[in-house]
């Protein structure tokens, strides 16, 4: 009888312990959290970047957000958090996500921060003061906003964080090509001026006007990809796409701070989901992919006239509702892996001659600038920048797969047939990237490109050697197969 009742119980505890190792092994539950953090300057002045003149402003047409997504499957946890920024320096981002670590646990390797490229936002990092036509030392005012962004980048990752809950996600596509144009163009022999160096050996011109055109020097990606999160109960949760346009713009004179096109898409997509029944919580994302050649203007046809923001309003429309039509056929799972994987690639420095840095140092003497080449004077500024620093500088790559998803990022305004050769190779598909990641570390061409000449490809807007795209494209792609493996 006791020999029985043992059996009887070593069966239970048995049984007890293969449903234990059933519950231990099965598959991951997935958890998500969003945030959305304002970083609107409080303090005015403030110069705008993304010109070449810099004139403060001194309020704001809409708001400035850093918008984050947290996911955690149990066994890796990572962020990714996009800000309004025309771009965010690595050290800037390094001391945001420094502080977010400290406050979720979640290692800074596995944080992926990027900026939209709005052309009318603040500096990340004080660098003008009175340079250029500040008619006041803006930079206690630069420095309290440069505080300002980290505080609310950290703020950002850890609310996305600490509002986790159980989700499902799953990403899809659609594609909207009209509005975009390869910026640099091939032109009639004789038609291109003369770069800010004096040199006349470029073959295409970025925004070349509406004659003498031959044909563009690159493609364009007409993809927006979509990530799409959603609560256990179905709730639009988040919504990240990635569409390959530089920017918008279309701002009027004033000086206005402006999230451009990309904040307007938030506003949109959160307003259009709101019908699917969307959380309170959720937030809508538009990250920037491979447009470092791409811009929103034809040079073959006629813009229509427009109001002040009405392109970005259009622009953001079309890509909000391709986005929606991506979202509807999606198919959302909860029980998707997660992993991330970063690397420091060195790269050198691309700089003058001794010969270069000298004539550059004269061109800064010269008072009569319509002797000089058109912007002659802040390009030889870069030159002796470039000459005079560093030697090499490190850049930070990342990859991340959430299920069969692969996203790429990269610290360059990078171009798109980079971001195309990505897509092809990618162990991981669907698979797209994310420029202006981990930093800001200028324009990256190919180094067929660099061989056009152009904008894009002059030294000081490009500040790394000439064959960089390769060696992080190689990088990257590695880095993708590495993680589509880790199971």
């Amino acid at each position: 009888m006791k020999l029985h009742l043992l059996t009887k119980i070593s069966a239970v505890l048995a049984l007890v312990s293969f449903c234990f190792s059933c519950s231990t092994s099965s598959a991951p539950q997935l958890r998500a959290g969003t945030a959305a953090v304002d970083i609107t300057p409080e303090v005015w002045p403030l110069p705008l970047i993304g010109n070449f003149s810099f004139r403060p402003s001194e309020s704001a047409h809409d708001p400035l957000h850093v918008r984050a997504i947290a996911l955690d499957d149990g066994q890796t946890q990572l962020a990714i958090a996009v800000v309004d920024s025309c771009y965010v320096q690595r050290d800037v981002l390094d001391d945001a996500k420094q502080r977010a670590s400290e406050r979720t646990g979640i290692p800074t390797s596995n944080m992926l921060v990027s900026a939209t490229h709005t052309h009318s936002a603040p500096p990340a990092k004080a660098r003008y003061g009175t340079r250029g036509d500040m008619t006041q030392d803006t930079s206690d005012n630069e420095e309290k906003y440069s505080e300002q962004l980290r505080a609310g980048i950290a703020e950002a990752i850890s609310k996305a964080y600490e509002t986790r809950v159980a989700a499902e996600v799953g990403s899809g596509r659609a594609e909207l090509a009209e509005e975009l144009s390869n910026r640099r163009w091939f032109k009639k022999e004789g038609t291109i001026p003369p770069d800010p160096f004096g040199g006349t050996t470029d073959t295409v011109q970025m925004n070349p006007g509406r004659t003498d055109l031959v044909k563009p020097a690159g493609p364009v990606d007409p993809e927006i990809s979509v990530l799409s999160v959603r609560t256990a109960e179905g709730k639009p949760l988040a919504l990240l796409a990635n569409y390959s346009l530089h920017y918008v713009g279309g701002i009027p004179p004033g000086n206005l701070v402006s999230a451009d096109y990309f904040g307007e898409f938030g506003r949109l997509i959160k307003e259009k989901l709101a019908a699917e029944g969307a959380d309170p919580g959720f937030v809508g994302i538009l990250s920037n992919g491979t447009s470092g050649d791409v811009n929103n203007i034809d040079f073959t046809g006629t813009r229509p006239k427009r109001e002040p923001f009405e392109q970005i309003r259009i622009v953001a429309g079309k890509v909000a509702n391709k986005s929606l039509e991506a979202y509807k056929s999606i198919e959302h799972r909860s029980d998707l892996t997660l992993a991330m994987a970063e690397r420091i690639l060195t790269l050198d420095r691309r700089k003058p001659t001794a010969e270069g840095y000298e004539q550059a140092k004269k061109v800064l003497t010269v008072a009569d600038e319509s002797t000089l080449p058109r912007r002659a004077k802040p390009y030889a500024e870069r030159a002796i920048e470039l000459y005079e620093g560093p030697d090499t500088v490190d850049v930070k790559l990342q990859a991340i797969r959430i299920g069969t998803l692969g996203i790429a990022a990269i610290p360059f305004e990078t171009f798109t047939e980079i971001g195309l050769e990505i897509k092809a190779k990618s162990a991981l598909k669907p698979a797209f990237t994310i420029e202006l990641a981990n930093g800001g570390e200028g324009y990256l061409p190919t180094p067929e490109q660099h061989e056009l000449g152009g904008y894009e490809t002059w030294l000081g807007t490009n500040r790394v050697e000439k064959q960089a795209s390769v060696k992080i494209t190689k990088t990257i792609l590695e880095l993708l197969n590495e993680i589509s493996r880790a199971h």
